[in-house]
């Protein structure tokens, strides 16, 4: 039986359909207790229910890009990995990424069904798993206490202080960082030689990623100049599938 055989049989998808189910039922149980506990403080059971109807479906246009990643993936790690992982925890630009780099790292190059080992697979799985967990970790032992904290700081003179006021732009330079980062492995490859510029690497990622950032750059236009707010749900959906589509078509060019 072949790697990408096993990485697809019954028993993957049996294993990682079941925790998937688990914690949809968790999911559930937190809404029906949300639901019940608005009502004994007296919210309207009108408002919450087109709440409840409003949030579910605009989480349905965003989700299509967790399955674009699933699929990206699945052709390497096979279907039950990634739909586990995208479904429960992971993040879809740290899956994908941190997946690539645990590929090139073991030396099976970029990610490819074909080149795939079952110690190759081992190790990704195992990467992916252990630099993600921190969160859970840290959170189960320091979120009391930041939320204490936050509340403590959240507001001076009526406005967003201490904490939160930096959260949001702390969030938005780490992922400036890690981005840059990414590009930052392809920007490598341009050699200065005798004055003279070389590029060494491949220019398609790059220009893939110049095409999704200015759809994204796009999206935010409408969010914020046109105060178009829905388009926030879509936004990342949307650049993704630009990208994929400038991918393909600049692929065949």
């Amino acid at each position: 039986m072949s790697v990408m055989s096993q990485l697809n049989s019954p028993v993957l998808y049996l294993i990682c359909g079941g925790i998937i189910l688990f914690v949809a039922l968790v999911c559930v149980v937190f809404l029906v207790r949300a639901y019940r506990a608005g009502v004994a403080i007296g919210m309207d059971r009108t408002k919450l229910k087109r709440t409840i109807t409003a949030s579910a479906t605009f989480t349905v246009l965003p989700s299509v890009g967790i399955l674009l990643g699933v699929i990206a993936l699945s052709g390497s790690l096979g279907t039950p990995w990634p739909w586990l992982r995208l479904s429960v925890i992971g993040a879809l630009h740290y899956e994908t990424s941190v997946a690539d780099a645990a590929a090139q790292a073991v030396g099976i190059g970029h990610l490819a069904g074909a080149a795939m080992t079952s110690r190759a697979f081992t190790t990704i799985a195992l990467l992916m798993s252990v630099c993600i967990m921190w969160g859970m970790v840290l959170a189960a032992v320091f979120t009391k206490k930041y939320t204490k904290t936050l509340r403590a700081g959240s507001e001076k003179d009526g406005k967003p202080s201490g904490i939160a006021a930096y959260g949001d732009l702390l969030m938005s330079a780490v992922f400036i960082g890690l981005i840059s980062a990414y590009l930052g492995s392809y920007l490598g490859d341009f050699i200065s030689h005798d004055g003279r510029f070389t590029f060494t690497g491949s220019w398609l990622p790059l220009a893939v990623a110049a095409v999704s950032a200015l759809v994204m750059g796009v999206f935010l236009w409408l969010k914020e100049k046109k105060h178009q707010e829905w388009v926030d749900n879509f936004s990342l959906a949307g650049s993704m599938l630009a990208g994929m589509a400038a991918a393909v078509l600049f692929g065949l060019l």
